[in-house]
């Protein structure tokens, strides 16, 4: 998910058309968490005749990031009322603006915003990581957002350890510093090594501890699987190759099918736990470009997930692993002398989709609208492009506090669309 530069962030590939990228982006005893009332009536993947998915309304959602505070809270060590009636405000912004789903990242850097008995409390919470909060953060926004009749999507990074490489800033408990074989630097970040199965079990259960203990609407990921690019570097997992990729014809391939298992897995392991539970993820917007693969997009993107990012998107679609994508479209309508636009994106997504009974939304970046300059119309005209194709059911805006702050206007302008 890209993450906004006035919060200090330099803009991943979603914001980048060509070349290589720089990106962004001991656990408590577990505390019984009463059981959460019933949500609202859910709007992706009801199971439907013939494995199709049946839509209940149209999605309209933002996503809340927590890492290094982007969104919410505000500020690290904010006292716990202070941090809930900012969660709240966000919920009820959510309902102003005619939304009905709100995507929570809860799980930013190998750590929760739950009592996880696999993880530390976050540090975005206190200041300190596994410093309790005094209060259930994921317990509270599933509560509130069902009782304002909003969807609540629990949004996870499974590899992401630190925004930082320095496993000693970790709390010493941290799985990371217990298994230090597990961890990569790399871009001037931590990361769990994909390839290693005890870190895709690990990681598996990290998250899935939250779908056992909350009336979660939705697993939801995002971008990062193996890293973005980054120019003069190299993912140093060499080792982890020769021990574990025998049969693969390449390092890709290997790369690949670690990524592929830990999708068809936690799918499986989802529906194991509780059926009516979404699994959702919202990749960047190439899955590879029509030069590359026949099958791409008439796109000219640097970065292709399937070939970068080892994460074949597509193709989860198409074996219906998933119950909905969410590209993230954060690219002008238009292409004039862009490699990548709206306009292309958005029929070849629907074309991707069509016939899977996997639901379609598109993820977009009100951010650029104050980031880069995009004119106020930018969002109205793409919602006037996703409607020309049945098969996009939604809308998902990067993030809350843009929402909140409606640049030039243009969230009024998409709520007023939808009142219509």
């Amino acid at each position: 998910m890209r993450q906004m530069a006035r919060r200090g962030f330099v803009a991943g590939a979603a914001g980048v058309v060509a070349g290589v990228v720089s990106t962004i982006t001991t656990a408590g005893d577990a505390v019984a968490v009463p059981s959460q009332q019933a949500g609202p009536e859910r709007t992706g993947a009801a199971p439907g005749k013939g494995g199709q998915h049946v839509g209940r309304r149209e999605l309209r959602g933002m996503w809340v990031a927590t890492v290094a505070n982007v969104d919410w809270p505000s500020a690290p060590g904010l006292s716990a009322a202070a941090q809930e009636a900012e969660l709240i405000a966000y919920l009820d912004e959510a309902v102003a603006r005619r939304l009905n789903a709100v995507i929570l990242q809860v799980r930013p850097t190998a750590d929760a915003l739950w009592p996880s008995p696999y993880e530390p409390w976050s540090q975005y919470l206190t200041g300190v990581q596994g410093k309790d909060p005094g209060w259930d953060p994921l317990g509270t926004a599933v509560r509130e957002a069902h009782r304002r009749g909003l969807e609540l999507h629990a949004w996870f990074n499974p590899y992401r350890v630190a925004n930082h490489t320095d496993p000693s800033r970790l709390i010493a408990t941290h799985p990371a510093r217990l298994h230090p074989d597990w961890v990569l630097p790399y871009g001037g970040k931590l990361y769990y090594n994909p390839g290693i199965p005890e870190v895709r079990r690990f990681v598996q259960d990290a998250m899935l501890d939250a779908v056992r203990r909350y009336d979660i609407d939705a697993v939801h990921w995002d971008d990062y699987f193996y890293p973005y690019p980054v120019a003069g570097q190299v993912f140093d997992d060499d080792a982890t190759y020769a021990k574990y990729g025998a049969g693969f014809p390449d390092k890709a391939a290997w790369r690949r099918d670690n990524t592929d298992k830990l999708v068809r897995e936690t799918a499986e392991q989802i529906k194991k736990i509780k059926k009516n539970v979404q699994f959702g993820i919202s990749p960047f917007g190439v899955w590879r470009n029509a030069a590359t693969d026949p099958l791409g997009s008439d796109t000219k993107a640097g970065v292709q997930t399937y070939d970068d990012l080892y994460a074949d998107t597509r193709g989860w679609v198409r074996k219906g692993w998933i119950d909905y994508v969410c590209p993230q479209l954060y690219f002008k309508a238009q292409r004039s002398d862009q490699a990548v636009s709206y306009s292309a994106l958005a029929p070849w997504w629907a074309e991707t989709v069509r016939g899977t009974g996997v639901q379609l939304w598109i993820g977009e970046a009100l951010y650029k609208i104050n980031n880069e300059g995009w004119s106020a119309g930018e969002l109205t005209e793409h919602l006037d492009i996703a409607a020309k194709y049945p098969e996009i059911t939604g809308h998902v805006f990067f993030s809350a506090k843009d929402v909140q702050e409606d640049p030039k206007g243009a969230m009024t302008a998409v709520s007023e669309r939808w009142s219509q």
